[in-house]
């Protein structure tokens, strides 16, 4: 197996983060890896933000979490029986902006930058609840804080950093394949 489909195998959402930061050459490999994805029409309609500041993260998480209390409460339950946070106590996340439509794009950027991570030592987990933050009154605060370009919406996060327990892939459902001949 080579070492790309060996990484896709290791890939695993993880729950639980250190508080060490991946140092700048790991975040900067990694950001790198984000823009080599493919899109539509190469129109790049994306924005990688590489947020190290654990105080900006917590602070956005609290957000997340607030906007998930007042509108979804059986949710703001499962997460606060989760140990009670959006963000796992990650480090530090890719925030992946978007101007207009980005779905497919941004799911590819995603997942580079969670299989450079991997190939990297470190975990990660795609995250669509960072939405959450930018829900509420802080919304342009945190594009202003993040320094999103013009125009550019909250996309989706992915977490990154060193696991605190070390986490096990899902099982493949190979039933899930279909071959057409």
């Amino acid at each position: 197996m080579n070492d790309t489909l060996k990484f896709i195998k290791e890939r695993f959402s993880c729950r639980g983060y250190t508080d060490q930061l991946p140092t700048d050459e790991q975040l900067d490999l990694i950001a790198q890896a984000a823009v080599q994805a493919p899109s539509g029409n190469n129109r790049q309609n994306w924005q990688v933000i590489v947020v190290k500041n654990p105080e900006i993260v917590k602070e956005m998480d609290n957000e997340g979490m607030e906007h998930i209390k007042k509108t979804d409460p059986s949710g703001y339950e499962r997460m606060t029986s989760r140990g009670g946070n959006l963000f796992y106590n990650a480090p530090c996340m890719f925030m992946l902006a978007v101007k207009g439509d980005g779905g497919v794009d941004l799911g590819i950027l995603a997942q580079n930058i969670a299989i450079a991570a991997t190939s990297l030592g470190l975990a990660s987990l795609h995250c669509g609840m960072v939405g959450c933050s930018f829900s509420g009154e802080k919304a342009d605060y945190f594009k202003k804080k993040l320094k999103f370009n013009e125009g550019y919406n909250c996309g989706i996060a992915v977490l990154v950093g060193y696991a605190k327990n070390p986490g096990k892939p899902h099982e493949p459902d190979l039933s899930k394949i279909t071959i057409v001949e």
